[in-house]
């Protein structure tokens, strides 16, 4: 395969994931609410632990806490803690079975958004020198 084609190869998966031209049609500005509660939103998607957290739960689909806290080296009170903050956003849900909890991504617009925003890295990086893979992620 020659560098041009890789190169064409790479420029239309960029464009797919991340279009050139932005627009937002149907949508009418935000409000001052509307920009307060998804000021919130970002807030609580705005910490790494969390990302990680998602980022598991969405490649594995559902996981439990003592699971999700040996992928990050936490204890599982501090991940119970950060699972609870998505939980109350409606963005995780869980279910018992035993004395394990499972959670789960409920919210399929904030895997949506993962995507995007690695998306964005991934345009960041291929300005840079090389494209950022989803295993260096997690």
């Amino acid at each position: 395969m020659s560098t041009a084609n890789t190169n064409s190869e790479a420029n239309d998966e960029h464009q797919s994931c991340c279009p050139l031209e932005v627009t937002l049609p149907g949508e009418t500005p935000l409000t001052d609410k509307a920009a307060s509660e998804l000021e919130d939103l970002f807030k609580i998607l705005a910490n790494d632990t969390r990302l990680k957290l998602l980022h598991n739960l969405a490649l594995a689909r559902e996981m439990c806490v003592c699971d999700l806290a040996d992928s990050l080296g936490m204890k599982p009170q501090a991940v119970s803690n950060q699972l609870q903050r998505l939980s109350d956003r409606g963005i995780v849900a869980t279910r018992r079975v035993g004395n394990n909890i499972y959670y789960r991504v409920v919210d399929t617009c904030i895997i949506d958004l993962l995507h995007k925003a690695v998306c964005l890295l991934r345009d960041a990086e291929d300005t840079r020198e090389g494209v950022v893979s989803l295993a260096s992620l997690k």
